[in-house]
């Protein structure tokens, strides 16, 4: 069954979903994230002799220096309601696209949040990271981190117009075979992110004596909290959304019955 109901509906959806996804994101982040980001501040700590994480280092006295607005385990707390809301601002995001996007395809109502979502992980989370990976606080220059922000930017574009070409490309070929669509895809996206990937800048901040294990370790978590956030974000949608019309559809046979 396609996709159905108002944009009001899919709104409320996608807030719920998102709201869902945010709090699975968080927990993942609380129990395989925050132990590397302890382990990246106690470096960051030892080598500005074990200043607390959060002062500035403005060269007065350990007494001068200004205790971290928040806490550590304040952060952690922090991080359920920041990514609850961020997971609903997606949810509603997502939920706009999938009221366009419904218009254009076949696709059952869980089929397209499903590929929705997984076009959304590539663009939004896929190719930033593979090419501006995420680094725990010990890493990077605050000096570049403006910078840092609009490349991550950049790349973010870069990804949105992959998943683009890749979807103009396959529909492109409507008629031949699905594997050559399929292909045809596959080689669009590839073919944009690489070209992007060349023409960015690349960024480097990692000093030699910062612990690779403990960098990659920080990496894959956060790859693995924001895959978390857009898997449940996918499926929490096309869940309520065959929820919604089994729902409907048992209204429906009532009705017709009663008549």
């Amino acid at each position: 069954m396609p996709l159905t109901g108002s944009l009001k509906s899919l709104l409320l959806r996608g807030l719920l979903a998102g709201l869902i996804a945010g709090l699975l994101a968080a927990t993942v982040g609380l129990f395989v994230g925050e132990p590397h980001i302890d382990a990246a501040i106690a470096i960051e700590e030892a080598g500005s002799g074990g200043h607390s994480h959060g002062q500035e280092a403005t060269g007065h006295s350990p007494g001068d220096e200004e205790e971290a607005l928040v806490s550590r385990s304040g952060q952690k707390a922090g991080q359920f309601l920041a990514l609850g809301l961020a997971g609903m601002a997606f949810g509603a995001l997502f939920a706009s696209a999938l009221n366009v996007a419904r218009r254009f395809t076949s696709l059952t109502g869980p089929q397209l949040s499903l590929a929705a979502a997984g076009f959304a992980w590539a663009a939004i989370v896929a190719v930033p990271f593979f090419k501006y990976p995420a680094n725990p606080p010990a890493v990077g220059d605050p000096e570049t981190i403006n910078e840092r922000t609009w490349l991550w930017l950049a790349v973010v574009v870069l990804g949105l117009l992959a998943v683009a070409a890749a979807i103009a490309a396959f529909r492109a070929l409507a008629g031949q075979l699905a594997t050559l669509r399929l292909i045809a895809g596959v080689a669009a996206f590839v073919l944009v992110v690489t070209v992007g990937y060349v023409l960015l800048p690349g960024v480097n901040e990692v000093s030699e004596d910062f612990p690779a294990t403990l960098l990659w370790q920080f990496r894959v978590a956060s790859l693995t909290e924001t895959t978390t956030l857009w898997a449940a974000l996918g499926l929490a949608f096309a869940a309520l959304t065959e929820f919604g019309s089994r729902r409907s559809t048992a209204v429906a046979v009532g009705v017709t019955t009663a008549v």
